[in-house]
């Protein structure tokens, strides 16, 4: 090691990393007034031939240029800049400021007819003086790094970096005046870059990813690929885990677009990266039409997807901010977020549930509310199912307060977080968020000429309360098993402020009545979700054929109301929107009349805890609800649907 073979070096370098600012600029003016002499000196020889001939013109003309080229030198900020983070434009720039020196001298001496000096020695003085510039610059620098470089007197995080691209090399560039990280070579699945230089760093085939870290001891490889796929993250990831080595990434374009990239833009791998989908740009008009200058509700606003909301929101300027949540913790926690990224906006915040109808009566009346996304909901489908009558209640009632008030106030926009677990659901918790799409369908005939109802579904959401994710993530911490019920387990997945843009934009497409679905992508068998997790942790699955691996995954059996796979529409009906990634379809929807009466016959069975008579009347509401794990009820006449037709005419009523 450096530190072992060349310790009078170390002590060399931290000595000068150690000294006071003014002390090392003083320390730079004092060796440029001796060398920039020598560099005349030289030029003189290789233009007359001879040091005797150069000793004829004596002393003065060296101590000359010495002292009009350093105030040069200052003027373009050679002497300011910090050594360790010097570039080429400052380069540049004083290789300018020397010509003008040079230029202006040259002329002088014309204009005065001072013939004595040869005057092309200028010139050759030019290349060598800027020639000095240069390496004493990225000499010093080199220095500079060995005395911070820790006890090896270099970076202590050697890298391998993927991708030979451009954001690549500017990475490679970058990491020359870093402090932390020492990149050592490339990594690139192009055949014709293999054994190839770019940015100074020589280029490995990416199935060389394993004997190439442990010839160059690397202990880091950084994807620096913007643009690369799921798979291709998955593959590095799990070539770097068998090596032995820590995985992190680039930003992604998105990320990259304002900003150069330096080693700034590198970070963690997220389990997001891995399963999830490159985010797309959100649609500016869209994005922003129910928002900017509006004065907007947020329900659940404490939860996952109602606090991302409101962080959304917050981006796009809207007049007031309104925040409901019935958890005291959450809503402060999210409170005092939003107010420190307020800048003047109002944000208030609602301490109660939406269930309390005077409540949300006075917040939409008070304050004049436009726009209302309503995330209020029980989602934990285990829970639910074990309390019914309160899942029931906070889920539905709560969607029939916030739907007739906001077309009793005349809210412009309403929309229902729904969830694909509604679409043939096994679950209450599935079978409440049909109703409460029904509740909102309803609401559109009976207020749709003031107000735009519509409604918003998706899968799982990589990190929300609801997610495995934190769940396998304790697991792992504690040592295992990860718990799973269903080894042929699959769930669609995105990450929660894609979801949360989506449904600002779907908001904003709204005719009303409509059922927007996302494009979720494909599933994830929630094996693989947990296998990705153990491999981002450094660690290895224990299983009968590695029985001295780390962590177990144990499968415990469906829970009651899980289905294997969720779905996304009923039908087949999918309908394109003006946003790539989300569509439209159509559902049955129950005359608001007919409707009322049996929420109010469901609202006297959930007081009264009566768990048949609430399945019966579920069952009616939501024909295709299907309880996996208890008896169906029997005898169930389904309620009667209105039509297209019939739905318009009532709308327009």
């Amino acid at each position: 090691m450096l530190a072992e073979r060349f310790p009078a070096i170390i002590r060399f370098a931290r000595a000068v990393q150690g000294m006071r600012r003014s002390t090392k600029i003083a320390v730079t003016i004092a060796i440029d007034l001796v060398s920039l002499p020598l560099c005349l000196a030289v030029a003189m020889i290789l233009r007359l031939g001879s040091v005797e001939a150069t000793l004829r013109y004596g002393i003065y003309p060296y101590l000359v240029i010495a002292v009009i080229t350093v105030p040069a030198f200052l003027s373009t900020g050679l002497y300011s800049a910090v050594i360790r983070y010097i570039d080429y434009r400052l380069l540049l720039a004083t290789g300018a400021g020397l010509a003008a020196v040079i230029a202006s001298t040259y002329a002088l001496l014309v204009l005065f007819d001072f013939t004595e000096l040869p005057l092309s020695a200028l010139v050759i003085y030019w290349f060598i003086a800027f020639s000095y510039v240069v390496a004493s610059r990225l000499s010093a620098r080199v220095v500079l790094r060995i005395g911070s470089g820790g006890a090896h007197g270099l970076p202590s995080c050697a890298v391998g970096i993927y991708g030979a691209g451009e954001a690549g090399s500017k990475l490679a560039l970058a990491m020359r005046g870093s402090d932390k990280y020492r990149a050592l070579c490339f990594f690139d699945d192009h055949p014709g870059l293999d054994q190839r230089n770019v940015a100074g760093l020589k280029v490995f085939h990416s199935s060389r990813i394993a004997d190439v870290t442990g010839m160059l001891h690397l202990s880091m490889i950084i994807i620096a690929i913007p643009s690369a796929t799921v798979s291709e993250r998955r593959q590095v990831m799990h070539t770097a885990n068998t090596a032995g080595v820590k995985v992190k990434i680039l930003c992604n374009l998105l990320e990259l677009a304002d900003e150069q990239i330096s080693t700034r833009s590198i970070r963690e791998l997220k389990i997001d990266d891995l399963l999830g989908r490159e985010p797309i740009r959100p649609h500016q008009e869209l994005f922003s039409r129910c928002v900017r200058a509006q004065r907007v509700l947020v329900t659940g606003g404490g939860g996952s997807i109602g606090s991302e909301l409101c962080r959304q929101i917050m981006t796009q300027s809207p007049a007031e901010l309104h925040v409901l949540d019935h958890c005291e913790f959450a809503l402060y926690n999210i409170h005092q977020e939003l107010l420190a990224a307020a800048g003047g906006i109002p944000v208030r915040a609602h301490l109660g549930s939406a269930c309390d109808a005077g409540l949300v009566e006075r917040i939409m009346r008070d304050f004049s509310i436009d726009t209302v996304y309503h995330a209020a909901a029980y989602k934990h489908v285990p829970l639910v199912e074990d309390n019914i009558a309160e899942g029931i209640r906070n889920n539905i009632v709560s969607a029939e307060v916030v739907a007739n008030t906001a077309g009793k106030y005349k809210v412009k926009t309403c929309v229902l977080i729904s969830t694909d677990k509604a679409v043939r659901p096994t679950s209450i918790m599935g079978a409440s968020k049909r109703i409460a799409e029904l509740i909102f369908q309803a609401a559109n005939m009976t207020h749709g000429g003031s107000t735009r109802y519509c409604m918003v579904r998706f899968g799982n959401v990589l990190g929300s309360s609801g997610s495995v994710v934190p769940l396998f993530k304790s697991q792992i911490e504690r040592g295992g098993p990860i718990t799973i019920t269903h080894p042929e387990v699959v769930r669609y997945f995105m990450s929660i402020p894609e979801a949360a843009q989506l449904v600002m934009q779907a908001g904003a497409m709204a005719t009303g009545g409509d059922v927007f679905v996302m494009d979720m992508g494909d599933q994830v068998k929630i094996c693989d979700l947990a296998r990705t997790m153990i491999a981002m942790c450094g660690l290895k699955e224990k299983n009968a054929s590695n029985p001295e691996g780390d962590i177990e995954i144990r499968f415990v059996g469906l829970r009651p109301g899980e289905k294997l796979y969720e779905e996304l529409f009923a039908g087949k009906d999918a309908i394109p929107s003006r946003h790539p990634r989300i569509m439209t379809t159509s559902e049955y929807v129950v005359e608001p009349p007919l409707l009322a009466q049996q929420l109010a016959y469901l609202h006297v069975a959930c007081a009264n805890n009566d768990m048949t008579m609430i399945r019966f009347l579920v069952k009616r509401l939501v024909e295709e609800y299907q309880p996996a794990a208890r008896a169906e009820p029997e005898n169930v006449v389904p309620l009667p649907r209105l039509g297209p037709e019939r739905r318009r005419k009532l709308a327009n009523a």
